[in-house]
């Protein structure tokens, strides 16, 4: 929200309070609170009729400090983002003129007179500030009370996150508004919002606000990152560094980190599409379909109509299509499959539930004691109330009977278009609880499947969440075109996400609206089988590779069997994320914040640390990536590139720029044709671009948790590999070579 004319003047109908003074700066073993008066105090009479704000400095956890700014004392309703706060070593202390704090690495420094200065610093230089003009607390005509921030951005810093955001990767120069909305991937609107921002200088920002947040980024100053909330209250954490890497790691220590996710959930997922005429023939003919032509499946989804139309949700098979829906499920898990089943947490009028939510209190109401009901998407729906303990009692009793036929996970579909205009069982704020009901959605149906599954086997597969949604993985992108600009959009907003502290994320691969042609088909199959999640959706049209052309058959043959093949990599990955919130797919500034040449690079991605992807988003095959620093090499030809600079290839469609790092060790499965099974017994460590003084640990997982470490070094005579835990069989090679087995605990090449 913009709240000035320029430089010098406020918008017609806004009045501003700033601190003009400093009163007191009162200094306690855990926090410092500036009393700040909003004009200047000369003598006692200036302290009457003169607005006073309040800024209390403190820290939820080593390397984060909190700043609250507030007008007047104000509650804080429900519902909060429950935050794992603890109680870290803080150091407090005056000197020159200056309050500090200190927490871990991270020092807030407040001036103790005017003009209003607080500074953050860590590695002996100031990462942001907030300056004289920076606070404020507004009063907007016919609006309200706001409070602001504004955050010094220096010269060349770039800021990102904000959640799943389908535009430019670099947020400078961006108006932003944390608002849940069902708008697809071609505007401003997002599924996921997030009041988080990373900057390429070493820090991100945290607003702990679940309502609306508005951010101006560089637009209403051009050199600074504005937030603001309605209200008399403002709280935002600064989050230390020095990586973007060790950012996410704090601030999903404090928010929630990923759950693990099964390994069957790697493979690929294949859906009857959204309005599909389909009935266990249909279904059937998908599946043998994909075994006859050789294509790995590991999970079955069936899409909305799976129940009746206007029932939604009444959890209920449509008796016309699947008449004896446990037989059915038996026979597709007899194959090896998981199901997923589409769900929401709308309760159309003419579902069998509706009528029971009513009378139980169980459907969110308006004031007047009505239900909330609107007809789009479905006529006549209601919305179940989570923060009823007892609705979402009699919500999840319904899907544990889904669970009980044999149905294995949940698309958790929206989750976004929540009412202001109601009343929530536990008093919750309305405002407040628009963004965050996908939390409480979300957790439910995740909660219900690790207790009837077990941890470790829950997941699901979520469009809309908000701050610490991470925690109940996948989330895909949304309903997107099927283009190739289409294809870009969801990239972005998949790289905004993983800026944010999402670890896992997917897309519909072609494509959602309309139908890919053969080309935006195949040219999305290598981008989806080199995502965390990979999966086959539509919504008017089948996704069966056949559908397109023979040539699809072998493009998703080939690339889901390099994925396979990939799995002692991807599951370390999806590790890495449930233990230090690092995501899978990272954009390329999280891999490379020292080099400036990948600040915008917004159309590619690091699959972890050692592959980089460059999706082909053009018809003729051409695609321009940049390469940092080193010699990179094709994993799929072994052809090599130099960087740091732009390259530009053309690729067919059995090929994608997928470049292993320098120094990379790539492990390998002994296994191409299902994502669950021993990845370490017979895995070759692939060794790309190794020179005398390089190092790496390569951790390969099992399944039984007793994962095989790798210690690989290499000095002049060649590269050594020592196996600690190794399994009995297992293999080292260079890129292109042929394997050299292990005879024992180790193992030496000569250079390639």
């Amino acid at each position: 929200m913009k709240f000035t004319d320029g430089y010098w003047l406020l918008r017609p109908g806004v009045t501003e309070l700033r601190p003009r003074a400093i009163a007191e700066v009162e200094r306690t073993a855990d926090r410092i609170v500036a009393h700040a008066p909003t004009r200047p105090v000369a003598s006692r009479g200036d302290t009457l009729n003169c607005p006073q704000l309040t800024v209390t400095l403190d820290s939820p956890a080593e390397g984060i400090i909190g700043v609250t700014i507030e007008h007047w004392d104000q509650r804080v309703p429900e519902p909060r983002f429950r935050l794992a706060e603890g109680s870290p070593e803080v150091s407090v202390a005056s000197a020159d003129g200056w309050s500090t704090l200190t927490s871990g690495t991270l020092t807030a420094a407040l001036r103790e007179t005017t003009p209003w200065q607080l500074d953050f610093r860590s590695g002996g230089r100031v990462l942001t500030s907030s300056t004289e003009r920076s606070i404020g607390a507004l009063t907007v005509a016919g609006e309200g009370h706001f409070v602001r921030e504004q955050l010094t951005i220096a010269p060349g810093e770039h800021l990102y996150g904000l959640g799943e955001r389908f535009g430019p990767l670099v947020k400078n120069g961006q108006s932003v508004d944390i608002w849940q909305a069902d708008g697809g991937t071609s505007s401003d609107q997002a599924y996921k919002n997030v009041p988080l921002y990373l900057s390429d200088r070493g820090y991100g920002v945290f607003v702990d606000h679940p309502e609306r947040v508005s951010y101006e980024l560089a637009t209403e100053s051009v050199s600074r990152a504005q937030f603001s909330v309605a209200g008399q209250r403002l709280r935002y954490l600064v989050i230390d560094g020095p990586t973007p890497a060790d950012v996410l790691r704090r601030y999903t220590a404090l928010t929630g980190r990923p759950a693990k996710v099964p390994a069957w959930s790697y493979g690929l997922w294949l859906s009857t599409s959204f309005t599909t005429e389909y009935d266990e023939a249909t279904v059937s003919s998908f599946i043998d379909g994909m075994a006859e032509r050789d294509l790995p499946l590991s999970v079955f989804h069936f899409d909305c109509f799976w129940m009746r139309g206007f029932h939604w949700s009444d959890f209920t098979w449509d008796p016309a299509t699947f008449p004896d829906p446990d037989a059915m499920l038996a026979r597709l898990k007899a194959k090896g499959l998981r199901i997923c089943a589409w769900i929401n947490p709308y309760i159309a009028r003419r579902s069998a539930l509706f009528e029971e939510g009513r009378d139980l209190g169980y459907l969110v109401r308006r004031a007047d004691g009505s239900v909330w009901q609107w007809d789009l998407w479905q006529a006549g729906m209601a919305l179940v109330d989570f923060t009823n303990p007892d609705a979402k009692a009699w919500y999840l009793g319904r899907l544990r009977g889904l669970l009980d036929q044999g149905v294995d996970c949940f698309k958790t579909d929206f989750g976004e278009r929540i009412p202001t205009d109601v009343v929530w069982h536990d008093g919750s704020d309305p405002m407040r609880m628009h963004n965050y009901y996908t939390h409480l959605y979300n957790e439910a149906v995740f909660d219900l499947l690790t207790e009837v599954r077990g941890e470790g086997e829950a997941v699901l597969f979520a469009r809309s969440a908000t701050a610490g949604g991470q925690q109940f993985p996948v989330h895909w992108g949304g309903d997107c075109e099927s283009t190739f600009p289409a294809m870009a959009e969801s990239l972005r907003g998949g790289l905004s996400l993983a800026s944010s502290g999402f670890g896992f994320w997917s897309h519909d691969i072609g494509g959602f609206e309309g139908t890919p042609d053969a080309t935006v088909f195949k040219r999305w199959l290598a981008f989806g089988l080199l995502s965390s999640h990979s999966r086959l959706h539509g919504s008017d049209s089948y996704r069966v590779p056949w559908a397109f052309d023979e040539e699809a058959v072998d493009v998703t043959r080939e690339f889901t069997r390099l994925k396979l093949s990939l799995m002692p990599y991807l599951v370390r990955l999806g590790d890495l994320a449930h233990e230090q919130g690092t995501p899978v797919m990272r954009p390329m500034y999280f891999e490379f914040p020292d080099d400036p040449g990948t600040a915008g690079v917004e159309l590619q991605y690091m699959l972890g640390d050692q592959l980089l992807v460059a999706p082909v988003l053009s018809e003729d095959g051409e695609v321009t990536f940049y390469v940092p620093e080193g010699t990179w090499t094709s994993v799929l030809d072994g052809s090599s590139v130099t960087g740091p600079r732009w390259v530009r290839q053309r690729h067919d469609f059995h090929s994608v720029p997928l470049l292993a790092r320098p120094g990379a060790v790539l492990p390998r499965g002994a296994v191409n044709d299902r994502p669950e099974y021993d990845w370490a017994d017979g895995v070759t460590l692939e060794l790309y671009g190794w020179e005398p003084g390089m190092s790496r640990t390569v951790v390969v997982p099992r399944p039984d948790g007793a994962d095989a470490v790798f210690e690989v070094s290499a000095d002049a005579d060649g590269v050594l590999v020592r196996a600690q835990d190794a399994p009995a069989a297992w293999s080292v090679r260079h890129a292109g070579a042929e394997s050299v087995h292990a005879a024992g605990p180790e193992v030496r090449l000569p250079f390639a």
